[in-house]
């Protein structure tokens, strides 16, 4: 029986089920989200957002600047609902972004930074292009490099502030977008 047991055990263990083990959460940006299934297939078409093979998984990413800079980890028992590039496709279709345009959205950086073990931001770095509507001409370029301190040096802090910044994001884009010559 103790030996039942004990493989039991060490089973549980190795698939993870162990009777205090959290399932990891999934989040995403917010109210805006939810939002975004609503907008029609033509606007999901007019904006598009590319990125590195390495972004389109849901793990949110940090790195520690102060000990090893070159190294990615993952927050394990929190994930994004969808990957980073989705995300911010939603937030953009959710916001009604370059209603006018059709988007190119190169997503180059998205993750969590520590600078010290206290002490986290997170960092939004893409470039849009503007298309006519008819897709016809490349109207313009712009790149957008943001960050924002995280309230807490930590996952919870991180979705928290990727949520204002990605906000912030489309708000800079749309201002950017008004800005350009009306076609």
């Amino acid at each position: 029986m103790k030996t039942l047991l004990i493989t039991l055990a060490v089973s549980l263990l190795a698939i993870g089920c162990t009777p205090n083990a959290r399932q990891p959460a999934a989040h995403d940006f917010g109210q805006n989200q939810s939002r975004a299934a609503l907008n029609s297939v033509e606007q999901k078409s007019a904006i598009n957002v590319d990125a590195p093979s390495w972004l389109w998984d849901n793990r949110i990413r940090y790195r520690l600047l102060f000990a090893a800079p070159s190294q990615v980890r993952f927050y394990g028992q929190d994930v994004w609902i969808a990957s980073p590039p989705e995300l911010f496709q939603q937030q953009m279709i959710a916001s009604r972004v370059g209603f006018n345009y059709r988007l190119l959205v190169k997503m180059l950086t998205f993750e969590q930074q520590f600078d010290a073990i206290d002490k986290a931001r997170v960092v939004l770095h893409f470039s849009v292009e503007a298309y006519s509507a008819d897709n016809t001409q490349k109207v313009a370029t712009q790149e957008f490099r943001l960050e924002q301190p995280s309230k807490t040096p930590d996952a919870k802090g991180a979705i928290s502030a990727f949520a204002d910044l990605t906000q912030q994001a489309v708000s800079k884009t749309q201002s950017w977008l008004s800005g350009l010559p009306k076609s």
